[in-house]
């Protein structure tokens, strides 16, 4: 049974730890742009590891659970970012944003799956 408040609660951290990082790797985008998205993907992987561990912390890990709420995690950080990605400053077309940005939050519920299965004796 998926713990609501705790998904919705990591799954926007999910999007404010990547985006707070951002800032600080944002001289990388300039100087070595495939760096800087290496960096990122990193810490869209990081960041589900350990959110991943919180959530399931105390309780038994399964795909069933895992999946849907890797899928939360990724309709979360699509709603708060496409917004302003598409109409804040950068102005990116739909396709620019998932190509470049959107894609990479697929790392969620894929994460969750194999890190699940991986869990399973």
């Amino acid at each position: 049974m998926i713990a609501w408040k705790r998904a919705v609660a990591l799954g926007l951290a999910s999007w404010a730890i990547p985006f707070a990082f951002s800032f600080l790797a944002f001289p990388l985008k300039k100087s070595n742009a495939p760096l800087f998205e290496t960096v990122m993907a990193l810490t869209e992987l990081i960041t589900a590891g350990v959110l991943f561990q919180r959530y399931f912390r105390g309780r038994a890990v399964s795909a069933r659970e895992a999946v849907p709420v890797g899928l939360l995690w990724l309709a979360v950080n699509l709603v708060i970012d496409y917004p302003m990605f598409a109409f804040g400053p950068m102005k990116m077309t739909a396709w620019t944003y998932y190509s470049e940005i959107g894609l990479t939050y697929l790392m969620f519920p894929v994460f969750g799956f194999w890190a699940a299965r991986l869990a399973q004796p």
